[in-house]
């Protein structure tokens, strides 16, 4: 059976779990995820993780933060006056918004606490700072 290398195209049914065990996302009911292996389209950790299985291969595997989505970074967290979002924007706690950088890149934050003076803007992934679980099935390398 051929092998995972860098530069195939994997397909892989997978379930990825926090510490607690609490699902975060899953390919179950969905077709298969399909990445090239080696080119970060995933992360790094689950990258080299599927290298070298073989069709049918099975694993469960532990990737650290440092390996998935990176450290937490506080200060990746910024506080933003109030009066400079406009009215319209939906600012509940939790709720993912699109910022622009000064560069004029599109960086996503997640709406992390509001008062009536500030609110707290954080750029940090979702998952940043978890180490994640991922049981992994190859389902095709091509």
């Amino acid at each position: 059976m051929t092998q995972a290398k860098a530069g195939d195209t994997v397909r892989i049914h997978y379930t990825g779990t926090l510490s607690d065990g609490s699902v975060f996302d899953s390919s179950e009911g969905r077709d298969p995820l399909e990445f090239q292996l080696g080119t970060g389209a995933i992360i790094p950790g689950l990258d080299r993780a599927i290298d070298g299985m073989t069709v049918g291969d099975q694993k469960t595997v532990t990737i650290p933060s440092a390996e998935a989505y990176g450290e937490y970074q506080p200060e990746a967290r910024q506080e933003v006056p109030r009066d400079q979002i406009p009215d319209h924007i939906p600012l509940d706690p939790g709720t993912m918004l699109q910022m622009q950088t000064p560069d004029g890149r599109a960086m996503p934050v997640t709406v992390a606490e509001v008062t009536d003076q500030a609110v707290t803007l954080d750029a940090n992934h979702p998952l940043a700072g978890k180490d994640l679980t991922f049981a992994v099935e190859v389902v095709s390398v091509g």
